[in-house]
């Protein structure tokens, strides 16, 4: 394979070491109130684009379908808001005994109580080739339900409270995700023969706009104030979060591939993301009003603005292997609906 053709098939995993570079480099450039103006191009502009990509290359029977899939709906919400803040309060007992920052440790926790992202878990199912449907339905869905879910969860595990802005972050999901599908399914009705025809690329489209959030992520990551922070335990705190990470997608992928968990491969692509991916877009806005007012807020604040680029980075690594997985997996099945082919005896 020659080089200009290497660098056209991995041109995704080339565009993330390169997007981080550069806001190692400038971090000003993607921050918050820089001149990208993330908390507009990114926040709304860049996610309502995702949506309404996806409700232009989604067919309407498949997104139906997904909404009847109760089942797969229940295994993605119960996990990642009931059994996640669950087992981080769990591992935090042990953590506690260690001699790794308290807060850092209070901001894994903040972490688990955070609902799924509305963006890369989509793109992510997207890229592999899985279920796209159901994880948009199920990104959508949690982040709507961790509107109410998550402050309960951080006042049950952290004992803090604050008045939430259900209206303001309730209308900001809608314009930004609902609005966009239903408009991309609109236009796809009638543009439906032009797309099967052309067949635009929704994909690069969508992995584009990853490369952006990711940019802007790590602005944001990077251009972090000097805290007191001892550099030990933030190092134990990102080991933590790629192990956490990691064995969560392990996790997921054994219960939603094993005998009679009537998931199909592609069903469990999105199982996969869903489950352990957690937002950021909302994240540290409800931190901020949940903990307002609290000095150690910076040092909470900082496992999920680690998490959330951790997510990205794992999962696009890993899409190659998830993809040749469940391409491998959908053939082997559709090898045994046809059964055995008849040979011609002499």
């Amino acid at each position: 394979m020659g080089l200009l053709a290497r660098i056209r098939k991995e041109w995704f995993i080339i565009g993330i070491v390169l997007v981080i570079l550069a806001a190692k480099l400038q971090p000003s450039v993607g921050v918050r109130g820089g001149p990208l103006k993330p908390e507009i191009t990114v926040a709304y502009v860049a996610v309502s684009l995702i949506f309404f990509n996806s409700g232009l290359s989604l067919k309407t029977e498949e997104l139906t379908s997904a909404l009847l899939h109760v089942r797969l709906h229940l295994f993605v919400q119960s996990f990642t808001l009931i059994f996640f803040p669950l087992a981080i309060w769990l591992l935090l007992r042990v953590l506690a005994l260690t001699a790794i920052d308290q807060w850092l440790l209070r901001g894994l926790q903040t972490v688990s109580c955070m609902p799924p992202p509305v963006s890369s878990a989509v793109i992510l199912t997207k890229a592999v080739g899985g279920n796209e449907a159901a994880a948009i339905f199920n990104s959508a869905f949690g982040s709507f339900l961790g509107i109410v879910v998550t402050p309960v969860l951080l006042l049950l595990f952290l004992g803090s409270s604050s008045s939430v802005p259900f209206s303001t972050i309730f209308s900001q999901l809608f314009m930004t995700v609902v609005v966009p599908l239903i408009l991309g399914q609109v236009c796809r009705s009638f543009l439906r023969e032009f797309l099967e025809r052309k067949k635009p690329p929704f994909g690069a489209v969508s992995s584009a706009v990853l490369l952006m959030i990711i940019y802007t992520t790590f602005c944001d990551t990077f251009s972090i104030p000097d805290i007191e922070l001892d550099p030990t335990s933030l190092l134990l705190v990102v080991l933590i979060i790629f192990s956490i990470q990691l064995s969560f997608m392990l996790l997921t992928f054994a219960f939603s591939t094993r005998s009679g968990s009537g998931f199909s491969p592609a069903d469990t692509v999105a199982i996969i993301f869903c489950s352990t991916h957690k937002s950021l877009t909302l994240g540290i806005p409800m931190l901020k009003i949940v903990f307002e007012g609290y000095e150690h807020l910076s040092l909470i604040s900082v496992p999920l603005l680690i998490y959330h680029p951790a997510q990205i980075l794992i999962g696009s690594v890993l899409v190659p292997t998830i993809r040749d997985w469940m391409n491998s997996r959908q053939k082997s099945s559709l090898l045994l609906r046809q059964g055995p082919i008849p040979t011609l005896l002499p």
